[in-house]
């Protein structure tokens, strides 16, 4: 950091009580009150270089007047400034900086001590100084205007501020490969890199310790010109509030009624309402961590509704970039609950979220869903955080859990989780809030693994427990039912088979061979497709049709797994069951065996309820052919010995 030398002399001044004097062979003859310290001074090293005291002290001369005695009032910068003045008029030496310029300026432009009263003046030192050397610093402009603050009117005046700002401006908008003057730069693992390249927010940690006005007008002027991204201008925002601002995500702020304390809030305030209004607009100029931080302090100190409103629109709208760490936010103000996470907060950065959601149209419907899970997602590992608060109602864990729409949540595990977790930490709940807090479950979404464990829960309430078995049988009916048709069907098929081949293969009688002679065959009705065997009795005797009948079966089983056919579709051709049965002498094992397969081959291949009500039939008939035959074959000896006997 540059000074200014001035004046050779040793310094002469010395303090007694509230009084300043000059150690001088020669007595004081002119007496000057600043605020409330009186300075016996000379005229003759004053006056030529003072156009202000020249007039003060040509009004005030009297005739026997040996000393003159003037009041400076509202001077500028105070006692401290005045000495620079006195001393470079009496040429003692000084020096001037950027800590001390601001002062020793304006008490000069006030005294008048410019080059009109004498060459080379103390105000064209200074602004020789002013231009060659502080402008021409970073540093020394960043401390120049630091110390405009306590006669900032007056450097507005004076251009001081507008120059300064305007010699910052034009550094910050250097390239960074081009800056060659010291910074300060104090990020973690900065150490490690020296390097490499000057990072491009080399200057915000610098004008971070402006005021907040100067600030204002620094990051206004650099915005304007439109030059740095707005991750940069976000950037510096973060940085001057973690200067100035409490950080609420560490601890709660104490609260204060004294009148410092409320002077303190009231700056605090003022300096988080500018903030806000400098975020750019772009999204993602800040970080969703720093804007949820905002809106926490913004609850905290009690900022305007307009500046909560537009906090929480910005958090809303860029939610989906947050973590479960950017949520964890300490409540800010003690309450009933005395809670330690501000559930509330979230709830609101939530609904402004969905209604960001819900009003905006993508063009990917997709991306839209991943979304609205991610923040699904978020929410609920939010929940199963905060559940182990031991004094988080009830209600608000399930106002949260209920503000998401169903589409957030494909599954419900991580819900379930965080309801667990609640009804672990708050063994004391009644049935009602129980009731309330597993409302919002949909035990349809349950996986298997959380349905088991759901099922062996003795938290849960009961009502909650029967859903979940009710809802995972029907899964496992569900899952049945899709399996069960190509099991038949793969089942049915093998059968049927086998069923053709036992057909087939079928012999009623096995003495001897049917003949082929069309002239064997009977005339009468009731011995129709029976063939006499050497003993007198009847033998079946294949008929030509048959292929036809196997063609129509395999057409017929074909149309059952096609359409599934109610019960007229699927009878068997009623001539050939009527064909086996006309006969009464007809053996009750061929009768038994034909009506067997038929029910077997009914059984096998159909699936609808009518084909079964059809299978039973054909088994009850099988049964009833049986009894009749058995009982036909008593009947007949008794009836011949009758016949004989008349």
């Amino acid at each position: 950091m540059k000074f200014m030398k001035l004046g050779t002399r040793l310094d002469t001044f010395y303090t007694e009580e509230s009084t300043r004097t000059v150690i001088s062979d020669v007595p004081s003859d002119l007496t000057i009150r600043v605020n409330d310290i009186i300075y016996l001074l000379h005229k003759y090293p004053l006056l030529p270089k003072s156009g202000l005291l020249q007039q003060l002290c040509s009004e005030s001369e009297e005739e026997d007047s040996s000393n003159i005695t003037l009041e400076l009032q509202d001077f500028p910068g105070g006692e401290e400034a005045f000495d620079l003045c006195a001393k470079f008029c009496y040429g003692i030496t000084i020096n001037i900086s950027a800590h001390n310029f601001v002062p020793a300026f304006c008490a000069s432009k006030f005294l008048e001590m410019t080059e009109v009263v004498e060459k080379t003046n103390f105000v064209t030192r200074l602004e020789v100084f002013f231009s060659s050397c502080i402008l021409e610093g970073w540093k020394d402009s960043i401390v120049t205007l630091q110390n405009t603050g306590r006669l900032l009117e007056w450097s507005e005046k004076l251009g001081i501020v507008r120059r300064c700002i305007e010699s910052i401006v034009e550094k910050i908008l250097t390239p960074p490969p081009k800056v060659t003057w010291s910074y300060t730069y104090t990020r973690p693992g900065y150490e490690k890199r020296h390097h490499q390249t000057v990072p491009k927010d080399w200057w915000t940690e610098d004008i971070s310790f402006l005021d907040i006005d100067i600030f204002r007008c620094i990051v206004t002027a650099i915005r304007s010109t439109n030059v740095l991204p707005p991750q940069l201008i976000g950037e510096a925002l973060h940085v001057y509030t973690c200067r100035w601002l409490p950080d609420i995500t560490k601890s709660r702020p104490r609260e204060s009624s004294t009148s410092q304390a409320e002077n303190c809030l009231d700056r605090k305030e003022k300096i988080l309402e500018t903030i806000v209004n400098l975020i750019p607009a772009d999204k993602g100029s800040v970080s969703i961590r720093f804007m949820i931080r905002l809106l926490g302090l913004a609850n905290f100190l009690g900022a305007s509704p307009v500046t909560k409103a537009e906090l929480t629109r910005r958090s809303g709208m860029q939610f989906e970039e947050a973590t479960l760490n950017d949520l964890l936010l300490p409540a800010q103000s003690s309450n009933d609950h005395n809670t330690s996470y501000d559930i509330d907060l979230v709830k609101t950065v939530l609904e402004s979220f969905l209604r960001h959601w819900k009003r905006q149209t993508p063009t990917d419907e997709n991306q839209s869903i991943r979304l609205i899970r991610k923040a699904g997602k978020l929410i609920d590992s939010y929940l199963q955080v905060v559940a182990k608060d031991a004094c988080m109602p009830v209600q608000k864990v399930a106002s949260l859990a209920e503000a998401l729409p169903s589409i957030a949540r494909p599954v419900h595990d991580d819900l379930y989780k965080a309801i667990n977790i609640y009804l672990k930490e708050h063994p004391d709940l009644t049935k009602a809030d129980r009731k309330q807090l597993c409302h919002v479950l949909d035990c349809q979404k349950l996986s298997p693994e959380v349905c088991a464990h759901a099922v062996k829960n003795e938290r849960l309430p009961l009502r909650t427990v029967v859903q979940v078995l009710f809802f995972e049988q029907e899964k496992s009916n569900r899952a049945t039912s899709r399996q069960l048709p190509s099991l038949e069907k793969l089942q049915g098929r093998q059968q049927t088979s086998e069923i053709r081949e036992d057909v087939s293969k079928l012999t009623l009688g096995s003495d001897e061979k049917p003949s082929k002679a069309k002239g064997n065959r009977s005339s009468t009705p009731s011995t129709s497709g029976l063939h006499q065997r050497s003993d007198g009795k009847l033998q079946l005797k294949p008929e030509p049709s048959f292929k036809r009948r196997e063609e129509y079966r395999s057409r017929l089983i074909a149309k059952e797994e096609r359409d599934s056919p109610s019960w007229p579709e699927t009878r068997m051709p009623v001539s050939y069951t009527q064909e086996i049965t006309k006969s009464n002498r007809f053996p009750s094992r061929a009768k038994a065996a034909s009506f067997f397969y038929i029910s077997r081959f009914y059984s096998t291949i159909c699936t609808s309820p009518a084909c079964k009500m059809y299978s039973l039939f054909c088994l009850a008939q099988w049964v009833i052919i049986i009894g009749i035959t058995s009982l036909h074959r008593d009947y007949q000896p008794s009836q011949n010995s009758l016949s004989q006997a008349s």
